[in-house]
């Protein structure tokens, strides 16, 4: 339940950190993210929540959804907090994760007090104005991007058409990806890293409890099993593709801007469904609202969720984008 209005939403999935931390139960949370679920419930409870770029931060012992979504990241009540969270977890893991490159590790708190003098800040006008947008959403997060130009940031607008294909992208990779991990119990092959055999004997019951999934679960596995049968790995494959071309439209608007600016979600915390209605009323909000998170989880990129304002009592969050390992220009705008 969202502390601000009980009877409203928390997001998806890691609601219980943006709960726990907005409520001032705890401090720091880390929660995880493979089509936003730091940022939802960040945007929601009114906390920062980031997804860092892809692999800076081990993902060794979580479970994991689909190798090339998978993040997790820090969520907590100040943009200092996070910054020291980051400093604690983030580098590498000994080839204990595969997902770990070259990591490039930065002394976080240090961007805290540079301030936004001369940062090139890109509004990105596909994030606005979508079928779900409220528009008191849409102008707090451009009161905030004015906020930011008032403090030295360079804010100008900024158009990538390729925007509105992230979703396009991820849903193939999500829900093939995750049937694959269901199958093998959390222990899919192929890969070097730590196998957490302990997590795939938890895991391996699933089967025979299939019906304590969630119906949001439960229909995306039945999907994802007519996809595979039907289609075998072609849009999976068409999707990472997609992916690939996605981060390369990107890497352009960022080489001439240190950070891309929009809703984290279109819309506050919707109300939280009555236990008897529809199944198309409880599950409708989950696809169409991720159109501003879910691309970052295709392309890896650094994203942040910062609290801009409140309407109604509800919050509104704004997710400020750099390039790979580049979260010391997140934290300096969102400071």
């Amino acid at each position: 339940r969202n502390p601000h209005k009980p009877d409203h939403s928390t997001g998806g999935s890691s609601s219980g950190c943006g709960a726990l931390v907005a409520s001032g139960e705890v401090t720091m949370a880390i929660g995880g993210d493979q089509a936003g679920s730091i940022r939802f419930p960040a945007s929601f409870c009114g906390i920062y929540g980031l997804k860092p770029t892809w692999g800076l931060v081990p993902y060794t012992g979580v479970a994991p959804l689909e190798h090339t979504l998978d993040h997790v990241g820090p969520m907590t009540a100040t943009v200092g907090e996070n910054a020291r969270l980051l400093e604690a977890i983030a580098g590498p893991d000994d080839g204990l994760d595969p997902r770990q490159g070259a990591v490039e590790v930065s002394s976080y708190l240090e961007a805290l007090d540079r301030g936004v003098e001369g940062l090139r800040i890109g509004v990105l006008a596909e994030g606005f104005g979508l079928g779900l947008s409220e528009p008191e959403v849409d102008e707090a997060v451009r009161e905030a991007a004015a906020v930011l130009a008032s403090l030295g940031a360079e804010v100008t607008e900024v158009s990538i058409p390729e925007h509105g294909l992230g979703l396009i992208a991820l849903l193939p990779i999500f829900l093939q990806g995750n049937i694959a991990v269901f199958k093998a119990d959390s222990l899919p092959t192929g890969w070097r890293g730590l196998y957490v055999t302990s997590l795939g004997q938890a895991f391996e019951g699933w089967r025979e409890r299939a019906n304590e999934l969630s119906d949001g679960l439960k229909l995306e596995l039945l999907l994802a099993e007519h996809v595979e049968r039907s289609y075998h790995q072609r849009h999976y494959a068409k999707a990472q593709n997609l992916s690939r071309r996605l981060r390369g439209a990107y890497d352009a608007a960022l080489a001439e801007h240190d950070l891309l600016l929009m809703p984290t979600v279109p819309h506050r915390a919707p109300r939280i469904p009555a236990p008897d209605a529809p199944l198309e009323e409880r599950l409708a909000p989950t696809l169409e609202a991720t159109t501003n998170t879910a691309p970052f989880n295709c392309t890896g990129h650094p994203a942040m969720s910062v609290p801009c304002a409140k309407r109604d009592d509800l919050p509104i969050g704004m997710t400020l984008v750099a390039r790979w390992y580049d979260e010391q220009a997140i934290y300096r705008a969102a400071y």
